[in-house]
C-alpha cells in the first residue's frame, strides 16, 4: 500500500527527505499501556500511540513540503517550497536528549502549522534548506 505521500507525488516530482515521528515522542502512551496492559484503557494508550506513529507522514520533495496526520479524519499540509518562509524547531529538555521536537512551518500568506514529535528535527530543517537553496540556484 502506497504512503500518502507517494500517492500525491505530481509530474517530475521526487522525495529529497522523509521525517518520521520519534517513539520518545509517544514514549508517555506507551508507558502508560504498559503498566496498564491488564486493564482494556492499556490497550486503548498502546493503539493510539501505533495508530499516531503509522499514520504521520511528512517529506521534502523537489517542489513542495508535504505532511499528513490522522488515520479516521486526515490533516495535510501541502506547501511549495518556494512558499515557506521558515521552518522553525522547537524542541523540550526530553526532545533535545531523544532528538525529537515540533517543526513550525510558516508559508507566505499561510498561518503557522505545528507537526509534533518529529524524530531528528534538525535534519528535517537542514534538508529543506538544501532544497530551498537548489531550487533557488536553478532558477
Amino acid at each position: 500500500m502506497a504512503s500518502y505521500i507517494e500517492g500525491a507525488l505530481i509530474n517530475d516530482e521526487k522525495i529529497i527527505y522523509t521525517a518520521h515521528i520519534s517513539l520518545w515522542s509517544l514514549a508517555h502512551l506507551i508507558i502508560l499501556g504498559t503498566l496498564t496492559i491488564w486493564l482494556v484503557v492499556g490497550l486503548v494508550f498502546l493503539i493510539m500511540a501505533y495508530i499516531r506513529y503509522k499514520t504521520t507522514e511528512i517529506a521534502i520533495t523537489n517542489k513542495r513540503v508535504i505532511a499528513k496526520f490522522g488515520f479516521i479524519r486526515r490533516q495535510t499540509i501541502e506547501m511549495y517550497v518556494q512558499k515557506v518562509e521558515t521552518i522553525q524547531v522547537d524542541q523540550t529538555i526530553f526532545g533535545r536528549i531523544f532528538n525529537f521536537g515540533t517543526l513550525v512551518i510558516s508559508g507566505a500568506g499561510n498561518p503557522q502549522e505545528p507537526v509534533t514529535g518529529i524524530s531528528n528535527p534538525l535534519a528535517f530543517r537542514r534538508a529543506f534548506l538544501e532544497t530551498q537553496d537548489r531550487n533557488e540556484s536553478s532558477n
